[in-house]
């Protein structure tokens, strides 16, 4: 960036932009092309109020006389703060208190079984906090009491065992940061650009450390059969007692049974007190509420695995058992809904994971794919953990076409969505990691757009 360069302002994208009345009018009655327009220009709206109000508070500011918010020493300069322990759990700022996850309205009808997005597009670095984990529920979530839960492991072993969590807490553990994605992540954007910004296009996504004791111990604890173990089929103990599928090879690699994330015990709504970590896989995987291990010699199909979370095929087959997250990115700032108000230097940054590895490289295009210069990473690198990346950019006020490109270190390419659709057409649900493309409109709008 040279140093005459005007460092450009962005402002953020709305967060309520639908009233509560409207969002139960559309869980009660569903989501039909009336009210997505509503939703559309009310997002429109809101982003128009923001950027009024800012004009008006920018007005304000003094000229070349000075800055009384640096002249003048306000109160909380001259007089004590809050003591210690004012809070004992620590809360954000109250001018923090817009950022949290949000429900997607007329996802599901009933909310039990919906989502609650991540925030990307005002978090940091690339560790989710855990209050701002996403939800993906099947049956609602409870506050399960630790001392009462146990986990079983049954089926191909010798010494079939059931655990308590302090059993479990004595043992080794190790503590690795992963991310982990719903495999429906973006699947509202299979047909054509759906959802304005990125917190419902993509925050299906977190990334945090989480703590437990390797699945691989606890297997050879119970003597697993090696012989005859294919897979293992792993039971949560939620209403919907779901079920998943794992190759025993998976399981014998790096999947954890977790009860910490980020440094406490997990939260209720992810998990709490036992969950299954399995690094680069779908979050389906990851189960929450883990009481049972099965160890078996041929997949399960439960309903999860053959009803749903399937991949419709452009042939009208479903392939079934689609484990892994392929290498996908996404501009996070500047990103739908934020505007860009000033012509001059943006900081364009993003995040890039696989659940193939680690992220070797981000290429970012403001031209719509013409052309991709090489972002920086930023560190750390880890394998099936997020990564952030960065670029300079000079916006000269024209329209742009905003792009990130990933690429693994297994040498795989994240995909334009022409070359996705060519494989699995558009009536597919689940496993959307195409390029995503914001455009930048003349007036500083980000919208979400497609590009083939």
């Amino acid at each position: 960036m040279a140093v005459k360069t005007i460092v450009g302002r962005l402002l953020r994208a709305p967060e309520n932009f639908i009233s509560n009345g409207m969002i139960d009018d559309i869980r009660e009655h569903g989501l039909n092309a009336d009210r997505r327009d509503f939703i559309r220009k009310s997002f429109a709206a809101a982003s128009a109020a923001m950027v009024s109000g800012h004009a008006i508070a920018a007005a304000d500011h003094p000229g070349g006389e000075g800055d009384p918010a640096i002249l003048t020493l306000p109160k909380h300069s001259t007089s004590l703060g809050n003591p210690v322990a004012h809070l004992p759990y620590g809360l954000p700022s109250k001018y923090e208190s817009n950022l949290q996850r949000r429900e997607s309205p007329g996802l599901t009808r009933k909310r039990e079984s919906s989502v609650a997005f991540t925030p990307l597009q005002g978090l940091f670095g690339i560790i989710t906090p855990s209050g701002l984990h996403f939800e993906r529920h099947h049956a609602g979530w409870h506050d399960i009491d630790p001392a009462s839960h146990r986990l079983m492991i049954n089926g191909l072993v010798a010494k079939p065992k059931v655990y308590t969590l302090g059993d479990l807490m004595r043992l080794p553990s190790v503590s690795r940061m992963h991310f982990i994605e719903c495999g429906a992540n973006t699947a509202m954007d299979w047909a054509s650009p759906a959802l304005p910004s990125v917190q419902y296009t993509h925050g299906m996504l977190s990334c945090c450390e989480f703590t437990g004791v390797p699945l691989s111990l606890l297997l050879e604890d119970c003597g697993i059969d090696k012989r005859n173990a294919k897979f293992i089929l792993a039971e949560g103990a939620d209403g919907a007692s779901l079920t998943r599928t794992i190759p025993i090879e998976r399981a014998l690699d790096d999947v954890i049974v977790a009860w910490g994330m980020n440094g406490e015990m997990l939260r209720p709504e992810n998990g709490y007190p036992l969950r299954l970590v399995v690094p680069g896989a779908q979050g389906v995987s990851w189960v929450k509420w883990l009481r049972r291990i099965e160890v078996g010699d041929a997949p399960y199909a439960t309903r999860e695995e053959s009803t749903q979370y399937t991949d419709l095929m452009p042939d009208g087959l479903s392939r079934q058992y689609s484990l892994i997250q392929e290498c996908k990115s996404v501009i996070t700032s500047p990103s739908g809904g934020q505007r860009l108000l000033d012509k001059g230097f943006y900081n364009i940054t993003g995040l890039a994971w696989s659940g193939r590895g680690k992220i070797e490289r981000v290429d970012v295009s403001v031209d719509g794919g013409k052309n991709w210069k090489t972002a920086r990473l930023e560190s750390p690198v880890l394998s099936k953990c997020l990564t952030r990346f960065n670029f300079d950019w000079v916006w000269n006020g024209k329209p742009a076409i905003l792009q990130s490109r990933a690429i693994d270190e297994t040498g795989y390419v994240q995909p334009k969505l022409a070359e996705l659709r060519a494989l699995r057409g558009t009536r597919s649900v689940y496993h959307n990691n195409a390029i995503q493309s914001w455009r930048v409109e003349a007036a500083g709008e980000v919208v979400n757009v497609q590009i083939s």
